[in-house]
């Protein structure tokens, strides 16, 4: 009887020293900075990250963020160290592809703390990559632009020559050919994330050009806003919004767009730290994980005002034979939330505009290929910037 109890008591002990250590992991409270390359009102890249942090925050009781806006990259050490040091951040969140190297060398000076790098390419033991592509969106909205155009000339609004715009701008001409080989994408440099004086008059110069439609990478509504003005003294100008929901801008011009849910994304990331599960193995969702969403507004994946335009338009495929713009969106989107295996823009035969195939018949490019691109495919004018 005497064995009995004291076996009892051990476990019992065990038990409650178990139920301690879940109870306390469970409640382990944890503080993440996050550091943006823009404002949080830009309405585009830094103002999607802001809404991301605000879900997990809301969404994770264990969770304390602080953010830093505005911030360049020869600054970003100096905000790391004071998030780390001053903040007591126990993981790092950077925003920006500028950032990348900041964010290594950050690692190796707080060993003890976890960094998360968007849309870079370098890791190491307590530094993981992290990015939501919306690079499926940008060929959808390419088939409405193919679409639509009544000049051929498609212009595009671009901020840094890197490989995450390069496979937008190529994703968005390869949606364009699917509909219509005769149109052409011109690209106008800005060298800015946020400039929206740069964006407006690279806008204004495209339009000037001949360029009836426009898509852009730049995190403010200007080039919306000059599609909207003219088309309100009667020249359709159609846009595309970039990154959030830009469609009250100009909801005469804006057709679609598409935008991220980062949401989701820091939620998990943030579980995985706080359950001890986290490993620096990059993070890369799509439309599959409902990180990429079509359309300019959180309710429409396609502006009302151009559904019967788009369905009007009538083009001949291999797959689906004749089939109305607005059906071979929808067909696509509902193909690519899937998954890649289901369809994805980049199959061969893909070849540059210098005449190189790039991507064989019936191969799909892989993700290293994606996040390493860096021509233009044969239906974009010009040459990338060195």
């Amino acid at each position: 009887m005497k064995k009995w109890t004291l076996l009892l008591l051990i476990c019992s002990i065990a038990m409650l020293g178990f139920s301690a250590n879940t109870v306390g992991a469970e409640d382990k409270k944890i503080k993440a900075g996050f550091i943006y390359v823009g404002p949080v009102g830009d309405y585009g890249f830094s103002h999607a990250h802001d809404l991301g942090r605000k879900f997990a925050e809301e969404k994770l009781d264990w969770l304390e963020t602080v953010y830093v806006e505005s911030v360049s990259e020869a600054d970003s050490d100096r905000i790391i160290d004071r998030l780390v040091q001053q903040q007591k951040c126990d993981v790092v969140f950077t925003n920006s592809f500028g950032f990348m190297d900041s964010t290594v060398k950050a690692g190796e000076r707080y060993p003890d703390k976890i960094f998360m790098h968007c849309s870079g390419f370098k890791r190491s033991e307590n530094v993981g990559t992290y990015f939501g592509d919306l690079y499926q969106m940008y060929y959808l909205n390419g088939i409405m632009a193919g679409a639509l155009t009544q000049t051929n000339k498609i212009g595009y609004v671009a901020a840094f020559p890197i490989p995450e715009l390069i496979r937008h701008i190529d994703a968005y001409a390869l949606g364009i050919k699917a509909v219509n080989p005769e149109a052409k994408v011109h690209v106008k440099w800005i060298y800015a994330w946020y400039g929206p004086d740069k964006a407006r008059e690279a806008a204004e110069s495209l339009i000037a050009e001949g360029c009836d439609t426009l898509a852009f990478t730049e995190d403010t509504p200007a080039v919306i806003e000059v599609g909207q003005e003219h088309t309100e003294k009667g020249k359709q100008i159609y846009t595309f919004s970039h990154y959030s929901a830009m469609q009250p801008y100009g909801e005469d011009s804006v057709v679609s767009g598409q935008f991220m849910n980062w949401g989701g994304m820091y939620v998990k990331i943030l579980e995985d730290i706080q359950a001890g599960n986290w490993t620096n193995e990059d993070v890369w969702w799509l439309a599959k994980e409902g990180a990429a969403i079509l359309g300019g507004n959180e309710t429409d994946p396609v502006n009302p005002k151009f559904v019967d335009d788009l369905k009007q338009a009538m083009v001949q495929t291999e797959e689906f034979g004749e089939i109305s713009a607005y059906d071979l969106v929808m067909t696509r989107y509902d193909q690519m939330k899937q998954g890649v295996d289901v369809f994805d823009p980049f199959v061969g035969p893909i070849s540059d505009n210098k005449g190189n195939l790039q991507i064989p018949a019936g191969e799909r490019a892989s993700k290293d290929d994606l996040l390493s691109i860096m021509y233009y495919v044969d239906n974009v004018e010009g040459t990338i910037p060195q």
